[in-house]
């Protein structure tokens, strides 16, 4: 991302009034949705045009892929930087959001890609199916998530892309091109970052639905991890620390655990020197538990624990930033204790910090590729030069772990670094100069980080 651009394009926003920390999990009316469609999530950024299409079908997707020079496709804008933005076209899917077969038999769910997680889960869970693990927001859209390889926790959780059995896009001449597992190109393709084209199907393995409890442990102090960093973060089917590096504790510890049927979860009174919270807990302390799933303990469908927050809460543009690096496993107390050093700089900024575990699978541009990995992830406060100035502190910190920055997040490695960490980008060009030979799906974005340009 270009710095000078970035400020310049968010300038007028920059003197806008803070709203409370992490409010992209708040309540907001649908019907005020569209009001503000050229603006990202975060509010961080306007979307370079206002011509924007809606096709209902996915021929509608081919004629306007054919007619057009250049387009990008809008998520659900919860990307903080321009990844899906376009100077000329942009395309939503908010039609072809629905679910196009369920094999039961192969426990698979064919949809269309602008389907949302929170939509999906509650379709797989009445049918008796669910999907290896969410991210925090249930309202992120399946096209994407994967497309961003996006994720969850887990030691043994690969990230969204990874659940991703076949896959449908649009090339640049219009046609539709399908690959599945059995193409080398498929593992190109998952972790696409929209350079592809339109993804018009995604077919995604499943497994049968099971339930979660969740318990959240508060203070536990930073020297625990040192010796039991793997044994904390594999103590539970997804787990998550929340901190805000102003002191010697991790605030906040959560603790998702499958439900045997017939078996109670166990979960201690003390984990490591934290103490289990007896009220529901919001990630950041001062803020209202009231969007959060439920804790305590209490079992409840996978869909409704696994994520952070609530399906029901629809969330709104929250006027916050995000960062987020992905070090090798072994490396993470490491990593934490060098961003540690930097809390001085950090926590006037900051809302929150979680940090995750992602396993590693063969995607070329994922950010666990190969790569067992944890992800320290910032809630920044949208206090724009300040964050931008402390980014390439922050990379320059974790420089020596070989960081890969989330691709829809905020950073500021160069191309020359970032391409050196991505044994695959050669092969990605490659595949992006076949169905897309012109660069029609291209942007700034893609065109700085990837061919550095």
């Amino acid at each position: 991302m270009n710095k000078r651009n970035f400020v310049k394009n968010t300038s007028a926003l920059i003197g806008g009034a803070l709203v409370s920390p992490w409010i992209s999990c708040s309540p907001k009316k649908p019907e005020t949705m569209d009001a503000d469609y050229l603006l990202n999530w975060a509010e961080n950024f306007r979307f370079s045009t206002d011509n924007v299409h809606y096709p209902k079908t996915i021929t509608d997707v081919q004629e306007l892929v054919r007619k057009s020079n250049s387009l990008r496709v809008l998520g659900s804008r919860h990307s903080f930087n321009r990844i899906a933005d376009s100077e000329e076209m942009l395309v939503s899917f908010n039609h072809l959001n629905k679910v196009i077969y369920l094999d039961k038999e192969k426990m698979q769910v064919t949809v269309e890609g602008g389907i949302k997680y929170g939509e999906l889960c509650t379709y797989l869970h009445e049918n008796g199916f669910a999907l290896h693990n969410l991210a925090s927001l249930p309202h992120i859209s399946v096209a994407g998530t994967i497309a961003t390889a996006t994720h969850g926790s887990g030691l043994e959780n690969g990230n969204l892309s990874t659940g991703v059995a076949a896959i449908e896009f649009v090339n640049a001449n219009g046609d539709l091109v399908s690959l599945g597992k059995a193409d080398e190109e498929f593992y190109g393709a998952v972790v696409g970052l929209g350079a592809l084209g339109p993804v018009t199907k995604v077919t995604l393995d499943l497994q049968p639905a099971y339930e979660v409890a969740q318990v959240v442990y508060l203070d536990m102090p930073m020297e625990s991890l040192k010796d039991n960093f793997r044994e904390i973060m594999g103590s539970g089917y997804s787990v998550s620390l929340f901190l805000d590096w102003a002191s010697d504790k991790v605030n906040e510890v959560w603790v998702k655990k499958k439900v045997v049927p017939g078996e109670v979860p166990e979960f201690p009174e003390e984990f490591f020197g934290a103490q289990k919270a007896s009220v529901n807990m919001h990630p950041v302390p001062s803020m209202s538990a009231e969007s959060c799933s439920e804790q305590l303990g209490v079992a409840g469908p996978w869909y409704d624990r696994l994520p952070h927050f609530k399906m029901e809460f629809q969330p709104s543009a929250g006027k916050e930033l995000q960062s987020e690096y992905f070090v090798l496993l072994e490396n993470g107390y490491e990593a934490m204790m060098a961003v540690r050093e930097m809390s001085e700089k950090i926590h006037p900024h900051l809302f929150i910090s979680e940090i995750r575990t992602i396993k590693a699978d063969d995607l070329w541009m994922s950010t666990a590729y190969q790569k067992d990995s944890v992800a320290i992830h910032t809630t920044w406060k949208q206090e724009i030069p300040e964050v931008m100035a402390l980014l390439p502190q922050m990379e320059a910190t974790l420089d020596k772990f070989n960081p890969r920055p989330h691709w829809a997040k905020l950073f500021t490695i160069p191309y020359e670094i970032l391409s050196s960490r991505y044994p695959k980008i050669e092969d990605f060009k490659t595949l992006l100069a076949k169905y897309d030979p012109e660069g029609k799906f291209r942007n700034e974005f893609v065109d700085k980080n990837i061919f550095g340009k």
